[in-house]
């Protein structure tokens, strides 16, 4: 079509909001759509920018490109339009952390903030027309969400994509100083404001931005890093490129996969460089490649690429590994899905390949990783920091230490959650093991349980769900097996059915889950003792199934795993909660429940493994975010709720209908509006899922 671009230059955000100006998004681009892992990797950036910039002030990260069309209404005055042709999506996130930024350096610092962030980068504030207020002005389907956040009304952070993205940075905000303590608001107000560099390019007046948008999106396949790597490689080899790539680089591009491929080159740098994002591996990888002067030089790279290239197929399909041990623990670790230990096992392999680690000392840094990953999703930690670990683990390490006694060091020192045998014993009759980490590793340590049992006709796992003996839905014959336990600690039964339900002592494998569903124990136990699975027959056993029954089976499963996998080789150093309970986890719970919905004590409770009043003495003591979407079982606001701030007399209940919760009329909250405990869960999972 011939459109022709100009004014393409490098610039940030302050830059692109600081003028009297409007974004809108043109009506025939998609609705706001960033997931949780889009908005995950972004805030990672940020935080490596803000750390970076702490040493060099003029530290940026390049985030991507706009093409912006002049909007045929400009005038010679007043705030400028501009139609967002591409890169709506990257502009509508960094609105909404900003507004995000701005309310919590103006709730935790001074209401001077929000004003200068609003009025810096948010909205015009001599615009004359109301519609023109917003610096962005997101499609229809998209803005009264946005305008909430905007505007700070009670439905601000709702259910939709945007009030989730909002709510996703106002939880990491308030847990800043747990994950980076280094930094401060400020500092990530500053980095996304200057740190973040992208190109701005914006067609001539009269362009058609359709079209270019068309354009834009119908160029065919895009070009891998693989790709861009590999033209630049053999444009810098015109001699003996040719025999280069038929003897060394065509085999490697044969034996992998375009995604493993990739994934090789950003493995090859982080052994460097553990910060190195996957997205920047082609233009790492160039700057290396541009401090070779020869063909012999980088022919000699390829070599050694070749050669990962060897391992990281024996890392992806382990069959092949001929030590029994060294392959089963690669295997599980596949399993595991955890790709940020990849840098780790290749440094491991390619020890070994070296000839300065044995297949024994490998297979035992194998079993002492699987280890750590274990242990600390049994105690509730499985994402906590877990990539930075995984990702420094070879670099820091001992290098002059055999390999298997570095890596227990390594994982055994600093605040890196590696539980210990007592950690396991205090926290899994505690712990709502159900209720934390992947559906899928939660499966997977039940069914290494399992096989711990050595049977001589082992039973299929794949085939079996995760079971609870003690239903997840409380039913009369239930009610009536636990009230035996009822009273303890004053606790009902509904709160000792949470106390237990999800905990590692009342979970196992089964293949006939529906046929097992609430049914009373009686009934349960005999399916149980037919089942082929250890677990189930040592369940059978018992003659009832409560408190005293489950409290023990979890203590056993904890001297199991300790017997199975390795714990640290010596005390760890304490989390940031000193009395064991992880009150950052209720923060990230609170900040995620969404405007207009509720939640209450008991199910934070079982979500932290402690009984409710725990929570309610924390609320009323420590400042957390939305209190007032904390209610009473069945929906009521406790007469005892107060605010922190003793000037604060406004009203939970009349807060909560501003935002669209009805109550009856005996003051109970409309249930389909109620977040349990295992929601709760999920949506923590959705906001820390980890970017590997």
């Amino acid at each position: 079509m011939g459109v022709e671009v100009v004014a393409a230059r490098e610039t940030t955000i302050q830059e692109l909001l600081q003028a009297s100006i409007q974004y809108q998004i043109p009506l025939y681009q998609r609705t706001y759509s960033w997931t949780d892992a889009q908005l995950d990797r972004l805030w990672k950036d940020i935080v490596k920018v803000a750390i970076d910039r702490l040493k060099d002030a003029k530290a940026d990260h390049f985030i991507g490109s706009l093409v912006l069309a002049p909007s045929p209404s400009n005038g010679p005055t007043g705030v400028q339009e501009f139609l967002v042709v591409d890169g709506q999506q990257r502009l509508t996130t960094l609105s909404v952390l900003l507004c995000a930024v701005r309310d919590h350096r103006g709730a935790h610092e001074s209401p001077e903030h929000a004003e200068r962030i609003s009025d810096h980068f948010l909205v015009n504030k001599w615009a004359k027309k109301h519609e023109q207020k917003a610096k962005l002005a997101p499609t229809q389907a998209d803005r009264p969400s946005y305008e909430a956040i905007l505007y700070s009304t009670p439905n601000a952070g709702g259910v939709d994509r945007i009030g989730s993205a909002f709510r996703f940075f106002q939880g990491k905000l308030l847990n800043l100083a747990a994950e980076a303590p280094e930094l401060s608001a400020e500092d990530v107000e500053e980095a996304l404001t200057s740190g973040l560099a992208l190109v701005s390019v914006t067609a001539q007046p009269g362009d058609n931005a359709h079209r270019i948008f068309e354009s834009l999106n119908n160029t065919g396949l895009k070009l891998t890093q693989g790709d861009l790597l590999r033209n630049y490689v053999f444009m810098r080899m015109p001699d003996r490129g040719p025999s280069v790539y038929t003897s060394l680089w065509k085999p490697l591009q044969d034996s992998l996969s375009p995604d493993d491929l990739e994934l090789l080159f950003w493995l090859d740098l982080v052994q460097i460089d553990p910060r190195i994002k996957q997205s920047d591996t082609y233009s790492r990888q160039q700057a290396r490649l541009d401090g070779l002067k020869t063909e012999e030089a980088i022919e000699a790279e390829v070599t050694r690429w070749s050669v990962l290239g060897t391992l990281l197929r024996t890392m992806l399909d382990p069959t092949s590994e001929p030590h029994p041990d060294v392959r089963q623990r690669l295997a599980r670790l596949n399993e595991w899905g955890t790709t940020t230990v990849r840098p780790l096992q290749l440094h491991l392999l390619s020890q070994r390949d070296a000839g300065t680690a044995t297949s024994d000392e490998v297979a035992r840094a194998l079993l002492t990783i699987e280890s750590f990953l274990v242990r600390r999703l049994l105690v509730g930690r499985a994402t906590a920091g877990l990539n930075r670990i995984l990702l420094d683990a070879a670099k820091e390490m001992d290098q002059d230490a055999a390999v298997d006694v570095a890596v227990l060091e390594y994982l055994s020192t600093g605040r890196k959650h590696f539980a210990t045998d007592e950690d396991l014993r205090a926290g899994l009759p505690a712990i709502p093991f159900y209720l934390h980490g992947r559906p899928r590793q939660k499966f997977l340590v039940l069914a290494w349980i399992e096989e711990t049992y050595g049977s001589k006709e082992p039973v299929d796992t794949a085939k079996l769900t995760i079971e609870h003996v003690l239903p997840q839905t409380l039913t009369p014959a239930w009610s009536a097996e636990l009230a035996r336990d009822e009273g303890h600690d004053d606790e009902s039964i509904g709160q000792l059915h949470q106390s237990l339900v999800h905990t590692l002592g009342n979970l196992t494998l089964t293949g006939y889950n529906a046929t097992l569903s609430n049914n009373p124990f009686p009934a349960k136990r005999q399916l149980l003792a037919q089942s082929g699975v250890r677990m189930n027959q040592d369940i059978a056993k018992h003659e009832t199934w409560g408190r005293e029954e489950i409290t023990q089976r979890s203590l056993a499963l904890a001297d199991l795993v300790a017997a199975t996998w390795p714990g640290p080789s010596s005390t760890p150093a304490p989390g940031p909660s000193d009395d064991g309970v992880r009150w950052d986890l209720l923060n990230e719970a609170l900040a995620h429940v969404p405007a207009g919905h509720w939640t209450t004590y008991g199910d934070l409770a079982a979500l932290l493994g402690v009984i409710a009043r725990v929570v309610g003495t924390r609320l009323a003591t420590v400042a957390t975010p939305n209190p007032h979407r904390v209610l009473r079982a069945g929906g009521m606001v406790s007469p005892d709720f107060v605010w922190l701030d003793p000037s604060n007399d406004a009203s939970p209940r009349t807060m909560l209908e501003a935002e669209g919760v009805t109550f009856d009329d005996k003051g109970r909250a409309a249930g389909n509006r109620h977040i349990d405990s295992a929601m709760l869960a999920e949506l923590i999972e959705h906001a820390t899922v980890d970017v590997d």
